[in-house]
């Protein structure tokens, strides 16, 4: 009874084994459901979506001058009439009164060193000056007085009231008379030389602007010591330095071998780094006649035929010598592009516009032809980026990748 009822205990595995083989169908369901997603996601990326290579160019700002352009150089702005503003005497710095950017007249006083002790000698000249001349009227009235005893003594000799150890006597006061009042007037010419050093020493206490400038740079300021030349250690040699903004010129390096494309007269344009957007009308002002052995080229000075205040000394310039002058309608930048990206259509001008690494059919509105650009009146912007010679199976919308140079 016992042994019949443990048989009866045994585990039915048919269950067990029946869902194994539910979940070995539904693993391969998936997996290949998945591997037929990937399949599909690469059969359209590669097959009906394609990433083709192409090659780039930018929409840009050109100068119609770029196509009548010789030559180009690089160099910076530079004053031709600059100082470094100095005292001729050495003294302490009492007053200054300009700074940077400070506009500066001819013969401005700009600043003032401590002058008392040139102001003392001055009143001590001045002094001097006034006693020699009260000393010369005395000497004056004594050779007078000289003069006419001399003369009274001469007519008592000739009726011999007198002896000649009278006329003699006579005749030698008159003469020390007379060179009393000569030296008397020679004193006077030497405090008259006095005085004019010690106003010109009073007048070196003001430091003045010697041409219309623009100041630079302030070197000193209140309480320092100011040296001719910087002749003491802790002297300043320069108050400030000024500029004539009027006679800025870009100074440029030519090289040897293209110097035959300079004349001096010949019309140029100036581009600043500091004003990229702006184009200066210049002229070739002097050719220095002489080379630089090291760098193997020729400094070339040109003017600016256009005032700007903008302009400043030491800024970083370019150069482009022309053919021919600037023309009014060619100083404005135009927006152009390579003519190779332009396509025709139903003549229609289109171009392949990208944007986000796809392109996109763009009609276009050109003008003039620019050397091997095309102007562009509408439908691309400056700094937009088209297809250079598209491909032929290139459509609007398509993924593109941008080819090395």
């Amino acid at each position: 009874m016992l042994n019949k009822d443990i048989s009866k205990l045994k585990i039915d595995k048919s269950d067990a084994i029946q869902y194994r083989r539910v979940r070995r169908k539904l693993f391969s369901k998936i997996t290949i459901f998945v591997f037929a997603i990937i399949i599909g996601f690469i059969l359209y990326r590669v097959v009906f979506n394609p990433v083709v290579e192409v090659k780039v160019a930018t929409v840009s700002h050109i100068y119609p001058s770029q196509t009548f352009t010789l030559l180009n150089a690089s160099g910076y702005v530079v004053a031709q009439r600059k100082a470094a503003v100095a005292s001729k005497i050495t003294g302490r710095l009492e007053w200054l009164g300009v700074e940077e950017g400070n506009k500066v007249k001819k013969g401005q006083v700009i600043a003032k060193l401590e002058g008392e002790d040139a102001a003392a000698a001055r009143d001590q000249a001045i002094a001097n000056l006034d006693n020699a001349i009260f000393s010369l009227d005395m000497a004056k009235a004594e050779m007078n007085d000289a003069t006419l005893h001399y003369n009274r003594q001469k007519e008592l000799l000739s009726q011999g009231v007198v002896p000649q150890s009278e006329l003699d006597i006579a005749e030698a006061r008159y003469k020390k008379a007379k060179a009393s009042a000569a030296a008397a007037e020679s004193a006077i010419n030497a405090c008259k030389a006095a005085l004019h050093f010690a106003r010109i020493s009073l007048r070196y206490t003001f430091i003045r602007a010697p041409f219309d400038a623009v100041v630079l740079t302030k070197n000193a300021d209140v309480g320092d010591i100011v040296a001719p030349m910087g002749a003491a250690a802790t002297a300043r040699a320069a108050v400030v330095t000024i500029a004539d903004m009027d006679s800025l010129l870009v100074e440029a390096d030519v090289s040897e071998s293209n110097l035959q494309k300079v004349k001096i007269g010949q019309p140029c344009e100036i581009q600043l780094d500091a004003l990229p957007e702006d184009r200066f009308r210049g002229m070739v002002h002097m050719i220095v006649p002489t080379a630089d052995r090291s760098k193997a080229s020729v400094l070339v000075k040109v003017k600016f035929l256009d005032k700007d205040a903008r302009i400043l000394p030491e800024m970083s310039a370019k150069v482009a010598f022309l053919e021919k002058p600037v023309a009014v309608e060619e100083q404005k930048p135009k927006t152009a592009l390579n003519g190779n990206a332009i396509m025709m259509h139903n003549n229609t001008r289109l171009v392949f516009l990208i944007k986000e690494n796809r392109v996109y059919k763009t009609p276009l509105n050109t003008g003039a032809q620019i050397g091997d650009m095309t102007e562009v009146l509408d439908g691309v912007k400056s700094g937009d980026k088209v297809v250079v010679n598209p491909p032929k199976n290139l459509r609007d919308g398509m993924r593109i990748k941008i080819g090395e140079k």
